[in-house]
């Protein structure tokens, strides 16, 4: 555990935040952090990632902690470290020193908390030790894989409508993810010239993410496999003519995320066919971010990075017809699978965690179109909501070859 410096302005805004909480729901919540979760034995455990809607509201990433909130108050439950611990951890903040740093209203030991769990509703942290003891403390099922129901799922629509746009102190916090993210990639481009294996380059980039005493927001990937759009490996070697994809994002201590996908060429030149690819992808992307406003539909957005691509591809000869057309038939879908983005947050697909509760406006549900989904937002864009715009150009095999696919697109 840490206890970073924390000001007036962060207490004021974990504050605002939870009275915005108060005037939309008139019930007790509780929320837990999490644990940490063991790699192979107890005293190794995985890195710590505090739950993000705890994180939302106590602003500090504090392992095996509780928050009950009510009337705007917050009280935090949490045991003081005992007297061996600093043996191997050094001095700890106590719980009355915390419950200071987050402008808590009263600090109580985590025994307690069974006492203040009446008609209180709560949000399924993902670790199975903390669901087990949500569960067990609420006497009900509280299970990540199961939509919330009843209150909970008002308090999760009332968190949704709070995080879908970001306040001052989150845009801040953001905006430091980013340049950290945007540093990252600038030197993996620089180190990739040198690198032998992608493992080299991943190493570069998150170095520079450690430097700043932050974290991946997620697991970084950093391949000449971007077909596969989840690479999670990193041993393959660099060579002349190949394209090198970097997904790499920072978190900040407090928890806010990065997320940037950049393509370039190992050799530092791209071929002429790779050239004219990226130019679609860019315009793509750059046609995209200019029609970005608030009351856009985020549908919409997506709809026009596809149109762009059939476009670019058509001129290219890799797809033949009018473009319009070809979106309709969804074949640019076979180059460009997914959805254009996502909103970025507390999580790199923020509020994931509760399905499509904060990515599709409500009464809207996914569509079953190969190129539509895998849409993550379907919403109007809102002042101060924050979204990625990734269009990609992808020779995915599996697609390719498929049998059912080409006898569709076939001429």
């Amino acid at each position: 555990m840490f206890i970073q410096q924390t000001s007036t302005s962060l207490i004021d805004t974990l504050r605002q935040r939870r009275q915005q909480l108060a005037n939309l729901i008139d019930f007790p919540v509780i929320l837990w952090s999490g644990s940490n979760n063991p790699r192979n034995f107890p005293a190794n455990p995985f890195p710590f990632r505090a739950s993000s809607h705890f994180l939302y509201f106590a602003g500090l990433p504090l392992p095996k902690a509780a928050i009950r909130l009510e009337a705007g108050k917050l009280e935090l439950f949490i045991d003081d470290p005992s007297p061996s611990s600093a043996l191997w951890h050094g001095e700890m903040p106590t719980r009355e020193e915390i419950a200071e740093k987050i402008g808590a209203d009263v600090a109580r030991p985590m025994a307690e908390l069974e006492s203040w769990v009446d008609n209180a509703a709560t949000l399924a942290v993902q670790d199975a030790a903390t669901w087990t003891q949500q569960s067990q403390v609420l006497n009900k099922w509280v299970l990540p894989q199961s939509p919330p129901q009843g209150i909970d799922l008002e308090l999760a629509k009332a968190i949704v409508s709070l995080r879908l746009t970001h306040d001052d102190g989150a845009l801040s916090e953001l905006r430091k993810a980013a340049a950290v993210t945007v540093e990252a990639h600038k030197v993996g481009m620089a180190a990739t010239p040198q690198a032998k294996l992608e493992a080299e380059v991943r190493a570069a980039m998150e170095g520079v993410i450690i430097a700043h005493n932050m974290t991946t927001s997620y697991n970084s990937i950093v391949t000449v496999h971007g077909e596969v759009l989840h690479n999670e490996h990193y041993h393959h070697s660099l060579q002349p003519g190949d394209l090198l994809l970097a997904d790499v994002g920072a978190e900040t201590e407090m928890g806010w995320a990065g997320d940037v996908t950049r393509t370039w060429p190992v050799s530092g030149k791209f071929s002429s066919t790779q050239r004219d690819i990226y130019n679609v992808v860019l315009a793509a992307h750059d046609t995209c971010i200019a029609k970005i406003q608030p009351g856009v539909e985020y549908g919409d957005i997506h709809l026009q990075a596809a149109t762009a691509i059939a476009e670019g591809l058509v001129e290219l000869g890799i797809l033949q017809g009018n473009p319009q057309d070809l979106v309709e038939m969804d074949a640019h879908a076979l180059f460009f699978p997914h959805g254009i983005g996502h909103l970025l947050g507390l999580d790199v697909h923020d509020m994931e965690d509760l399905g499509d509760l904060a990515g599709y406006e409500e009464g809207r549900a996914r569509s079953d179109r190969f190129g539509l989904s895998y849409l993550r937002l379907n919403r109007p864009l809102r002042p101060g909501m924050l979204v990625t715009i990734e269009p990609g150009f992808y020779q995915v095999p599996a697609i390719l070859n498929d049998p059912n696919v080409r006898s569709k697109y076939q001429n």
